[in-house]
C-alpha cells in the first residue's frame, strides 16, 4: 500500500485507496477536465470534492498541494520511478497523464507539439477570457451595470476566440483531426460552460459557430464525458 502521508492534504481529505490516483476537485470547467482524462484513460482515481462555499481551495491542507489555490490537483502513487507525485495545474495534469499511459497525445512529434499548442491555447486564451467574460456578465453584473466596457471587452474576445477554433474545427472531427486528445479534453468544457454555468448562449451567439457546436456535441457524446462532468459530486 502506497504511503501518502507526506502530503498534508491527505489529513483534510484521506484516501481510502492510496494506491490509486487521488483527484482534488470540483466539476467546473477546468476541475473536470482531469476527470474526464481519467475516464478516457481507464486510470483507476478517487476523487475528493473542493469546495468552493466552504473555501476548501484556500485551506492550509490544499495549498500544501497547490500553493495557488485552485482546482484540480492531483496526487499519483505510481508516478515517476515509482514514486508518489503531487501536481496542480490542469493542463500539466493533462500532459502528464497522456504521457502516462501513451494515450490522448499523438506519438508523431510534430503531431505531439501541435496537440499541446492548442492546450496552451485553451490555457491562455479560452479560460482566462470565458472566465472574465462570466464573472462581468453573471457574476458582478450589478458592479458593473453602469459600465458596459468590461462585459464588451470580454464578450468580444471570446467571440474571437470562438472564431479562431471555429476555423480549426473547420474539415476536422477534432482539434488535431482523427484523433481525440487533451487538447479537446482541455477546451470543451470551457464552450459548454460559457452557456451552462455563465448564460452566455445568446450574447456570444453560439449559434453563430455551427462547427464548434458540433464538435462540443460529438465531445459531451462521449461516455467519459457523460461521467466525468459530474465528478466530484457536488454535495
Amino acid at each position: 500500500m502506497a504511503d501518502l502521508s507526506s502530503f498534508p492534504i491527505t489529513k483534510r481529505w484521506p484516501a481510502s485507496n492510496p494506491d490509486v490516483i487521488q483527484l482534488y476537485s470540483l466539476p467546473t470547467p477546468n476541475g473536470v477536465k482531469v476527470s474526464i482524462a481519467l475516464e478516457e484513460l481507464g486510470l483507476p482515481y478517487e476523487p475528493h470534492l473542493v469546495s468552493f462555499s466552504t473555501n476548501d481551495q484556500k485551506s492550509p491542507e490544499f495549498v500544501s498541494l497547490n500553493p495557488n489555490g485552485r482546482i484540480p490537483a492531483i496526487i499519483d502513487p505510481n508516478g515517476p520511478d515509482g514514486k508518489p507525485i503531487g501536481l496542480f495545474e490542469s493542463g500539466a495534469i493533462l500532459v502528464y497523464l497522456a504521457e502516462k499511459t501513451g494515450k490522448l497525445m499523438p506519438q508523431d512529434a510534430a503531431k505531439r507539439y501541435g496537440t499541446l499548442e492548442w492546450v496552451f491555447f485553451q490555457m491562455a486564451g479560452v479560460g482566462p477570457m470565458f472566465g472574465q467574460f462570466g464573472h462581468f456578465f453573471k457574476f458582478a453584473a450589478d458592479k458593473v451595470a453602469n459600465n458596459s466596457y468590461p462585459v464588451e471587452r470580454y464578450r468580444d474576445e471570446a467571440k474571437r476566440l470562438l472564431g479562431v477554433l471555429e476555423e480549426r474545427l473547420k474539415g476536422r472531427q477534432w482539434i488535431m483531426g482523427d484523433d481525440y486528445t487533451i487538447a479537446d479534453i482541455a477546451t470543451f468544457p470551457w464552450v459548454r460552460g460559457v452557456d451552462v454555468f455563465y448564460g452566455g448562449r445568446e450574447i456570444l451567439e453560439l449559434e453563430s459557430f455551427p462547427v464548434v457546436m458540433a464538435w462540443l456535441e460529438r465531445a459531451l457524446a462521449r461516455p467519459a464525458s457523460q461521467v466525468g462532468l459530474n465528478i466530484p459530486k457536488r454535495d
